[in-house]
């Protein structure tokens, strides 16, 4: 897996208006490297969760590619 910081930047690219939602656990991706990482008491897992399951209206192919490759 790439790290998670180059994934929350073409999230970043790809979804113009991030739901609000989603935004506080993209802010958190971006300072994170590889999934065992840390922010504050929230491990890397749980925040990718939880960015997947608030970002259901982010549609597209970049979207579909990087919502698999977080699972």
């Amino acid at each position: 897996m790439r790290p998670i910081f180059e994934i929350a930047n073409e999230i970043e690219n790809d979804w113009a208006n991030v739901h609000f939602a989603a935004r506080p656990y993209l802010r958190a991706m971006h300072s994170l490297d590889k999934v065992t990482d840390y922010y504050g008491a929230d491990s890397a897992v749980e925040i990718l969760l939880y960015f997947g399951a608030n970002a259901k209206s982010w549609r597209g192919p970049v979207a579909r590619r990087i919502k698999q490759e977080i699972k």
